[in-house]
């Protein structure tokens, strides 16, 4: 009884304890917490239960979570072996990480990074939103099924900060033959609001080209999206269009004047990026000899928005720049990210708005082979735990079925199967080597034999010309006598 009472009275001295902290400094040790301990600390008590599911508490640790850059490769086949699609985090200190993505299923499509949600897609009928860090994914309905050509640049994923809404969007192919197909022109934009029932239908101003969004990406800066349309009354026969989200308006913007371009390269590339926050173009002549290789200088180029006006400023002018430009960020912590075709993917450092890759102190991230160079995505993330079951009304919310996803040690699993097939392939090489020894052993044999083959011919050839030679004059003579006459003559001749 006495004993009771001892630990009674010990618990009530914790639970003080606990409830006597004051807030500011509860606020601020959760806030240098990673999401996984927050996880843990919500069933320590109601007070911290309640304090750490606090919205506002969310979009503060939100705020000052460290900024990750996730590199995702979609699958593809190579050599007839199929990958499957995968991703690896970059950490602050850019080092990667071993572990696994466990949210990204290796038939996903990736397409948006917001908030720590993933948004991702199937081929099939399925768009999974998903929290990278706590494992809880939502599962919703695709506006269009088995639509064909569709491409994950086709679709979006934002978050307005004024409506505090999430946002999937899907620009929706005109009819060919009665089927939307996905391949040169679109008309409608299809958005969707977390929560909602169903789908909205946004007409364009006019019909706008799928080609230009395929090839220069889509990104979402502050309610707004944007991407890159043809315009042959602008300066670079393109224009920035964009699509307010929330009140589902469109404006233009002119880009910057052109620079001219040499006659010695090719034509002209766009692409459109965010960089901390702010809408980018990024432009480059390609090679005449290949289409894919970039030749010349890099321009990148920030809009500024203002309340008086919009205007473009230059920040970088990169000599010898990477033949390909990761999206929808590429650019992170004054380090581009690029890709190259020796199957590596590097961070150069920039110093200054004038800079040359090949002068640039740089880290090797990873070696992405035996995957296809040009087929990487890149985007800033962060792990947060904003709940997806709020909107169990509108999709399917499954929790993760292990939490302890993160531990596999894919990439390592990974490197281990590549120092497999090295082996492998090192043991086949030998094997060939010896399997080339044996036939050149066989063919000098064969050889030999041939030669001996031709010898013996020979011989009996000459033998057969000699006992012609030496044939009884008379053929009417029997066959017994002639050979007689026949054997007597050789002891003759070999008597004399």
């Amino acid at each position: 009884m006495a004993s009771e009472e001892i630990k009674s009275k010990k618990q009530r001295n914790d639970e003080c304890i606990i409830n006597c902290l004051p807030e500011d400094l509860i606020e601020r040790i959760f806030l240098r917490l990673p999401v996984s301990t927050l996880l843990r600390c919500v069933s320590v008590c109601k007070h911290w239960h309640n304090f750490i599911r606090d919205p506002q508490f969310v979009v503060s640790h939100l705020q000052c979570a460290p900024r990750d850059v996730l590199l995702f490769f979609q699958q593809e086949s190579v050599s007839g072996e199929p990958y499957p699609s995968d991703a690896i985090l970059i950490d602050e200190a850019w080092s990667p990480s071993t572990c696994a993505v466990p949210v990204i299923g290796p038939d996903d499509f990736l397409f948006g990074s917001c908030n720590g949600l993933l948004g991702l897609y199937t081929k099939t009928s399925t768009i999974k939103v998903a929290n990278l860090a706590t494992g809880e994914c939502l599962h919703l309905e695709k506006p269009a099924k088995n639509v064909k050509g569709d491409h994950f640049s086709f679709y979006s994923f934002a978050f307005h900060p004024v409506t505090k809404e999430y946002k999937i969007t899907h620009f929706l192919g005109d009819c060919v033959e009665g089927r939307p197909h996905n391949k040169d022109r679109f008309s409608t934009i299809q958005v969707y609001t977390l929560g909602d029932e169903k789908w909205k239908d946004i007409r364009t101003p006019e019909a706008l080209s799928l080609i230009s969004v395929r090839n220069s990406g889509v990104v979402n800066v502050d309610g707004k999206m944007y991407w890159l349309t043809e315009e042959m009354l602008s300066s670079w026969q393109h224009a920035v269009m964009s699509f307010d989200l929330w009140e589902e308006s469109f404006a233009m913007i002119q880009l910057p004047a052109a620079c001219e371009d040499h006659d010695y390269f090719g034509p002209r590339k766009f692409w459109i990026r965010d960089i901390d926050g702010k809408i980018c173009i990024v432009t480059a002549q390609t090679s005449r000899y290949g289409p894919k290789a970039l030749a010349g200088e890099l321009q990148i180029w920030t809009l500024d928005n203002t309340v008086e006006q919009q205007r473009w400023s230059q920040k970088y002018n990169i000599k010898n720049p990477p033949n390909y430009i990761p999206g929808p960020h590429f650019v992170h912590r004054d380090r581009i990210l690029a890709q190259l075709c020796s199957d590596n993917v590097y961070a150069y450092e920039l110093f200054g708005e004038n800079c040359d890759v090949n002068l640039c102190k740089g880290v090797n991230l990873l070696d992405f082979s035996p995957r296809k160079p040009y087929n990487m995505q890149s985007y800033i993330c962060v792990k947060s735990h904003v709940r997806l079951d709020v909107y169990k009304k509108a999709g399917i919310v499954r929790r993760p079925k292990q939490l302890e996803g993160w531990q596999l040690k894919k990439w390592e699993t990974w490197k281990c199967r590549l120092s497999k097939l090295a082996d492998l392939q090192c043991r086949m090489h030998k094997f060939e080597h010896h399997l080339l020894e044996v036939a050149e052993t066989m063919g000098k044999r064969c050889q030999f034999l041939k030669d001996k083959q031709h010898n013996i011919a020979e011989h009996v050839l000459t033998e057969l010309k000699q006992v012609l030679q030496r044939k009884p004059d008379n053929p009417d003579q029997p066959l017994s006598i002639r050979r007689l006459n026949w054997v007597g003559s050789r002891i003759g001749s070999s008597r004399s």
